[in-house]
């Protein structure tokens, strides 16, 4: 699904809705896979500017119909892809695509409340990688940000598939100024899957913990 063509300049429809009638996107819900089998590149893109998008989830699927889904099956990179200024999301949720689950380019943004499940299936850690990244980010805001900010984020890893392997970061961001997120955790799940970092290089390990799971916490990025 696109909101906007993203075409610049005068006339253009990036700047189709403004901050007085911003559009709405509003409980919508994506499944790839699981019912039958399927693929996406990107399952909702949004390049307009002054949007809202409230209750959003895109899935791409680890269960349902045998056959319906698989690492190789229901083959999809990113859940959603903000280009769009001013943007803000509301309860947003992206899970098990296979590379970054959200990627955010547009400047202004705001999220409050960001759920995400890594991918349960890569068979390989060299299946999961890229740039000498170990797997790829829940939560990535592009290095040409310069304002965003992000209230209540949860990135968690079960990779019930090969339980030895690792993500590097949850959440990737820009150092700069104007770029902050409040309130994250990490969590390890049943024993499969570590997530060495919270935000880039900071954070504790959520690793596989003796009771099943592990919990990592950061209030605030950059820390105070």
């Amino acid at each position: 699904m696109r909101v906007g063509t993203g075409k610049a300049g005068p006339g253009k429809d990036r700047k189709a809705s403004d901050a007085k009638n911003p559009t709405g996107l509003q409980d919508v819900f994506f499944r790839i896979g699981g019912p039958h089998a399927g693929s996406t590149t990107v399952a909702l893109e949004v390049n307009s500017d002054h949007v809202v998008l409230d209750d959003i989830w895109a899935w791409r699927a680890d269960h349902g119909v045998p056959g319906s889904f698989g690492w190789t099956v229901n083959p999809s990179d990113t859940g959603v892809v903000v280009r769009g200024d001013d943007v803000t999301a509301t309860g947003l949720f992206s899970e098990h695509f296979q590379k970054e689950n959200l990627i955010w380019s547009g400047e202004r943004g705001k999220t409050i409340f960001f759920q995400n499940e890594f991918p349960y299936d890569p068979p390989t850690q060299a299946d999961w990688q890229h740039d000498g990244i170990l797997g790829y980010a829940a939560y990535k805001v592009a290095d040409s940000v310069k304002t965003h900010e992000l209230w209540g984020g949860g990135a968690y890893i079960y990779t019930n598939v090969n339980p030895t392997l690792h993500a590097t970061h949850g959440f990737e961001v820009p150092v700069t100024p104007g770029v902050k997120l409040h309130s994250l955790l990490t969590v390890s799940l049943n024993n499969a899957g570590t997530i060495d970092h919270i935000v880039n290089d900071v954070g504790a390990p959520a690793t596989p913990g003796p009771n099943g799971s592990n919990v990592s916490y950061l209030a605030e990025y950059p820390i105070p």
